[in-house]
């Protein structure tokens, strides 16, 4: 199984960059996790941000693969603990598909991506800055793997 991170945001800051880069080669087997980064939609003084909204969801869809679970991280998604991401992480593996999660602009995800999405995902009641997002995001990936893996990283 795979996994594809799409995101809407450019050039994340470097200490991002390095923290992503770091846990995503401590996935690299358990869990090979590709980012594909989408140009955010235009906004800014005169411009209609439903407008951008719906063209970063289009392009989100777009970069989705064929017959891929898809997960769209949301606010007023799901939340699950690290635990219960591993027990996740476990029923997607019996699947057998490959996993695609989507990390929307500023003004969340378009109304056709959230259909499209299989499951919805709240990392909580806290908003978080889009780019810390995907740092979190790859590092529960890597916490679900070690638990699944009982490796001694997640310590509970």
């Amino acid at each position: 199984m795979r996994a594809r991170l799409i995101a809407v945001g450019e050039r994340m800051p470097s200490w991002v960059a390095e923290g992503f880069a770091e846990y995503r080669k401590r996935l690299s087997y358990e869990l090979p996790l590709e980012l594909v980064e989408l140009k955010p939609g235009a906004r800014g003084k005169g411009r209609d941000d439903a407008k951008a909204m719906q063209d970063e969801g289009a392009a989100i869809l777009a970069a989705l693969p064929r017959d891929t679970h898809v997960v769209a991280l949301d606010g007023r998604g799901k939340t699950w603990s690290s635990e219960e991401l591993a027990e996740q992480l476990k029923a997607w593996r019996m699947a057998g598909r490959d996993l695609a999660f989507l990390i929307g602009g500023p003004d969340g995800h378009a109304a056709e991506v959230l259909a499209r999405a299989d499951q919805r995902w709240s990392l909580g009641p806290l908003t978080l800055p889009h780019m810390l997002v995907r740092l979190v995001l790859a590092e529960q990936l890597y916490r679900a793997t070690t638990i699944v893996a009982g490796h001694p990283y997640h310590r509970a």
